[in-house]
C-alpha cells in the first residue's frame, strides 16, 4: 500500500463517517419529531434504506430548518432538568440558611450564640 492509497482511504473513512452520523441524526429526528405520522417516518426509512445519500440529502434539505429546532428544543429541554436536579441537590444557599436562623433569632426560637454558630456553620 503505498501513500496515495493510504490518502484515500483516510478520505473514503472521513465521508463514511460523516454520512453516518448524518444518517444516526436523521433517524433521531424522525423519532423525535412528534406531528409527523408514523407512515411517512415509515416512508422516510425506507427511502434511508435504499436510496441512502439522496434521501439524506432531500431530508436535510427539506427539514433541515426543522431539525435544527427540534434538536434546540431538546437541548434546552435536557439543560432546564438538568438546572432543576441541581438546584433541588444543593439544598439552600448559605445567605438562605443565615436568614433562616436570623428569622428564627428574630422570633426567640434560637438564641444569639446559636444563631452565630448556624452562621459560621453556613459561611463554612
Amino acid at each position: 500500500m503505498d501513500f496515495w492509497d493510504f490518502f484515500w482511504l483516510i478520505v473514503y473513512s472521513f465521508f463514511f463517517v460523516a454520512y453516518l452520523m448524518v444518517l444516526f441524526q436523521i433517524i433521531a429526528d424522525l423519532f423525535r419529531d412528534h406531528e409527523l405520522s408514523g407512515w411517512w417516518k415509515a416512508l422516510w426509512i425506507i427511502f434511508l434504506i435504499f436510496l441512502p445519500v439522496l434521501t439524506a440529502l432531500v431530508y436535510l434539505i427539506a427539514r433541515g430548518r426543522g431539525m435544527a429546532e427540534r434538536h434546540a428544543e431538546g437541548m434546552a429541554q435536557a439543560k432546564q432538568a438538568t438546572d432543576t436536579y441541581i438546584r433541588e441537590v444543593a439544598g439552600p444557599s448559605p445567605a438562605d440558611q443565615i436568614a433562616s436562623a436570623k428569622a428564627l433569632l428574630d422570633a426567640g426560637t434560637i438564641t444569639p450564640a446559636e444563631f452565630e454558630r448556624l452562621k459560621s456553620k453556613a459561611l463554612v
